[in-house]
């Protein structure tokens, strides 16, 4: 029972590993590395300080998305707005 226990965390967590890889991949592809970092602020702010200003808003997704989309505050990014969720998503889980 303890090595399918161990098994099943090892699967959920390389899939999650995963999922994070696209994640940072997909922001790699559409530039936002060339600004942001995960933890340290480069030209833009760190993607740390970035859920810590929206954290426990009620819009946290809806705005930021809106944001890249439109140009506003920040370059338009010239992704599908299903991309730019998923990327906004990263971001706010940091």
């Amino acid at each position: 029972m303890k090595t399918m226990l161990t098994i099943a965390a090892a699967t959920f967590a390389l899939a999650a590993s995963g999922a994070a890889c696209a994640q940072a991949d997909l922001l790699k592809a559409n530039g936002c590395m060339n600004c942001h970092d995960i933890a340290t602020k480069k030209v833009g702010p760190a993607f740390k300080d970035v859920a810590a200003k929206f954290k426990g808003k009620a819009d946290a997704e809806k705005m930021p998305v809106a944001q890249l989309k439109d140009g506003k505050g920040h370059p338009a990014v010239k992704a599908s707005e299903a991309d730019i969720s998923t990327m906004v998503k990263f971001v706010l889980a940091q």
